[in-house]
């Protein structure tokens, strides 16, 4: 049985709820396990990860800037503070297993953890992983992915295909349309669009929206709109939500069950954790990849549900003209809504925690 474990990473929620989703499943098989988060000072997880109950350490890592700064001249000098201090956090800690979820602190961490011969795994949330865990896949004992045909980036024989570990509670949604139309203030009688853009937004889902009001007023649906912190102001000021009473505006949704239960279609980014909880909720979904990560990682996530008749795709730089229009004929199609639902259902991978876990345990042993 695992008595210590260190899980490390952040930077977005994609990272993030994965790792404490890790964590509640290790802590579901042994209540008296301590866990230790390793993060990086100043992002999201050093806030997130002790609301969910954990202790986190912070590491000084940061990422290079595109543009030529002072920074990215100091980047070395915090990358190599950053592994001292990794190794002397594992050295104290004495974990019995190292997990890397992504984002910056997780590449000092398992470089130390695997020099220290603890056993670690990395998880590997995309469809196209970025380079730093392509290179620490040569160093971890196992690779858990979300998606097929990985083996072009990793060792074959480390991977096990686990998926992307969900908040439990997500996918928790049978029955609850109508409490949970309540609960934003919507009709039960009228179809809903859940527009997702993450938890800073994505300005072309909001623009969408917005250039299409009257459309979506006219078509008689309603729309949970989660625009993203850095846009609610503005859009509070100018979307009239006394003419538009059909649209609930938010900067964050608490309790996305509620906000899966009400959807009959969602539009969203492709994010690995969205790709996941949308193949586990099973509901008929337009994704719009953002063209401004890394490899293009969200292209390719979309794509392992379009690829398998399991979701739409639109891009990013026609959505402002198709999205809408879109999402309103998939409204109107219940026949297809059904095979995309079925497509989904194919593709749900409702066990991951509990297989990482095991992977986990497996290492141990």
């Amino acid at each position: 049985m695992i008595q210590k474990a260190i899980i490390s990473g952040g930077g977005t929620g994609g990272h993030i709820f994965p790792a404490v989703a890790i964590a509640n499943g290790l802590k579901a098989q042994n209540p008296n396990i301590e866990i230790l988060f390793v993060g990086a000072e100043g992002k999201m997880e050093m806030e997130k990860v002790p609301a969910a109950g954990y202790k986190i350490i912070g590491l000084p890592i940061r990422g290079l800037q595109r543009k030529l700064t002072l920074s990215n001249l100091a980047l070395p000098f915090k990358i190599l503070k950053s592994y001292f201090m990794a190794k002397k956090i594992i050295k104290d800690f004495k974990p019995d297993v190292v997990v890397g979820v992504g984002g910056y602190a997780s590449a000092p961490t398992l470089i130390a953890a695997t020099r220290l011969g603890i056993p670690s795994v990395v998880q590997e949330q995309n469809s196209f992983p970025g380079k730093t865990n392509i290179y620490l896949s040569k160093k971890v004992n196992k690779i858990c992915v979300a998606h097929k045909g990985l083996d072009r980036f990793f060792p074959a024989e480390k991977i096990v295909f686990t998926g992307n570990p969900v908040r439990t509670e997500v996918a928790e949604i049978e029955g609850k349309r109508e409490q949970a139309l309540k609960s934003f203030h919507l009709s039960t009688d009228k179809q809903t669009i859940l527009v997702l853009g993450g938890s800073l937004g994505a300005l072309t889902l909001n623009n969408s929206v917005q250039q299409h009001l009257d459309t979506l007023l006219a078509a008689d649906v309603q729309v949970i709109w989660q625009c993203g912190k850095f846009y609610k102001e503005r859009l509070s000021k100018e979307v009239d939500t006394n003419k538009y009473n059909n649209i609930v505006l938010t900067d964050f949704i608490p309790e996305m069950q509620l906000a899966y239960a009400a959807a009959d279609v969602i539009i969203s980014r492709a994010g690995a954790l969205s790709v996941s909880e949308i193949a586990l909720v099973g509901k008929p979904s337009i994704l719009v990849p953002s063209p401004n990560v890394a490899e293009d990682h969200q292209t390719h996530n979309a794509n392992s549900l379009v690829n398998e008749g399991a979701a739409l795709l639109v891009k990013d730089n026609t959505a402002v003209e198709e999205l809408i229009p879109l999402s309103l004929q998939l409204l109107n199609n219940p026949a297809f809504q059904n095979k995309l639902r079925g497509n989904l259902k194919a593709l749900a991978k409702p066990n991951a925690t509990q297989d990482i876990v095991q992977v986990l345990m497996d290492l141990k042993a």
